[in-house]
């Protein structure tokens, strides 16, 4: 089987596991759309995959039943097509019968892909795969992979299913898209060479999917990209925004709906904000809205420091649907170098202090690394402090409460050069500081600490005040 997977080492060890294993494994694999969960079980099983199927888009159960038959007949290598199976059960029956007849000289692959669409409303097509895999994997030793972009779906039909499937799957892969130092791998490996600015600049517009990525073009900037890729008349993401959802879920314009709500807030919004702004019912068709698309990676959900679940947080983390919202819809049609343009803007100033704190609480195993603190227990969260008759009110980007009596408060920044404090800078930081200790009536030792591009140049504001210093390349480790 060759190898031609950037990062994804444990995803991958995952699916061999599966295969030495001495007993059948039912997988599922689950992600967002493009980011790579097909490529990934072809290229670790290669031909030991013995059959496969992808669901039809918007196709009736009979075009579906269609596609399997002409896929078993590929499979089989006759002449003719196979007669169209009546309904799901059939057609496992045949995939049964096709598989019986191989040699049992190696683990067997099936392989589903795009289950989702496969398993419409009124389908079949989960009964007939309980039927499938309990009358007939299991005795087989096989690996069946069930695969789907719409990740809340799968999540509740067949990771958490109570039918035929309950319990069935052995292995789970919730497939993310890359960090940056995958990014940078998987551009290498493209012979496109970034340095970490030019790289992370890219990463806050498209995020590390690896359909997006395969579209960056050597010898161009990462600006020159950005505008090509999500400007330009025949730029893959220029209308992207307009399939991504419909094709995960369903009634997607009221995902749509909350995702534009929350590109609105750079601290986040509780779900009553979220209702009151998007003036959305109170039922629970907007907590299941979030709970979509939050196992689907668009959004994440945060608790401010010292509150309760009630008090959750939730934030527009997906990098391409905040650029596309904040950018690329207003100005598709603003003719050539949009982005060379708009990026020096006091708009895209402000964007690219919220995408950079979404990329710091994206690469937290990074930033414990760089406080060399990995092996101690911590939990992040963030801080807000409103202003009322007796404070002044205070907000801190992320806070780690560290099992070793240390809170660092992180003061995140985006700069092309080193940042120096001016006294402002560091009275407001001292004010921070002093907020959040009085409010959390914490005895824990709190460190400052910084996040920027190129680090910071210590002066008179800075010493005393400013213990630990981050920079890019600390997130690419």
């Amino acid at each position: 089987m060759q190898n031609q997977l950037t990062g994804r080492k444990e995803e991958q060890q995952i699916l061999l596991n599966a295969l030495t294993s001495q007993e059948a494994e039912m997988v599922a694999v689950f992600g967002r759309r493009r980011v790579g969960k097909t490529f990934l079980v072809k290229q670790t099983y290669g031909d030991r995959i013995t059959f496969d199927l992808t669901g039809l888009q918007h196709a009736t159960n009979a075009d579906q039943l269609h596609n399997f038959s002409l896929q078993l007949t590929g499979r089989m290598n006759l002449p003719i097509p196979l007669k169209v199976p009546n309904d799901w059960l059939e057609a496992f029956f045949l995939l049964s019968n096709y598989l019986q007849g191989l040699p049992e000289t190696q683990k067997q692959v099936v392989f589903f892909d795009e289950v989702p669409w496969l398993a419409g409303h009124k389908s079949g097509f989960l009964m007939g795969l309980s039927w499938f895999w309990n009358s007939f994997a299991v005795t087989r030793n096989l690996v069946v992979v069930i695969c789907g972009s719409a990740a809340s779906w799968m999540i509740q039909k067949i990771v958490n299913d109570r039918g035929g499937l309950h319990n069935r799957i052995t292995k789970r892969i919730f497939l993310k898209p890359f960090t940056l130092t995958e990014t940078e791998a998987y551009l290498k490996s493209r012979n496109i060479r970034f340095n970490h600015y030019q790289l992370t600049q890219l990463y806050m517009a498209i995020g590390g999917i690896p359909h997006y990525l395969k579209e960056v073009e050597a010898g161009k900037s990462a600006i020159q990209n950005i505008n090509d890729l999500c400007f330009s008349p025949n730029g893959l993401l220029r209308d992207e925004f307009s399939r991504l959802y419909p094709s995960l879920f369903t009634h997607a314009e009221n995902h749509i709906s909350v995702v534009r709500v929350l590109a609105q807030s750079r601290q986040g919004m509780s779900r009553p904000d979220i209702v009151r702004s998007g003036k959305f019912s109170e039922g629970g068709r907007t907590t299941k809205v979030l709970e979509e698309l939050e196992q689907s990676g668009f959004i994440t959900t945060y608790y401010p420091f010292g509150k309760k679940k009630k008090d959750t947080l939730y934030r527009l983390t997906d990098e391409y649907s905040l650029f596309y919202l904040r950018f690329i819809e207003k100005n598709r049609e603003e003719g050539n170098d949009v982005w060379q343009h708009l990026s020096q803007t006091q708009a895209a100033k402000i964007w690219n202090g919220y995408a950079y704190e979404n990329l710091c609480l994206k690469h937290l195993p990074q930033i414990k690394k760089a406080l060399g603190i990995s092996g101690i227990y911590a939990t992040f969260s963030s801080f807000l402090q409103r202003s009322n008759a007796e404070q002044q009110g205070a907000q801190i980007d992320l806070v780690l409460d560290r099992n070793d009596q240390i809170i660092n408060l992180f003061e995140i920044k985006f700069f092309n050069a080193e940042i120096a404090l001016t006294g402002t800078d560091a009275k407001a930081l001292r004010q921070k500081m002093a907020i959040f200790q009085t409010t959390t009536r914490t005895r824990k030792y709190l460190m400052m600490t910084l996040i920027t591009a190129f680090g910071l140049k210590h002066n008179m504001h800075s010493l005393g005040l400013v213990e630990k210093v981050l920079t890019l390349d600390d997130l690419f480790e």
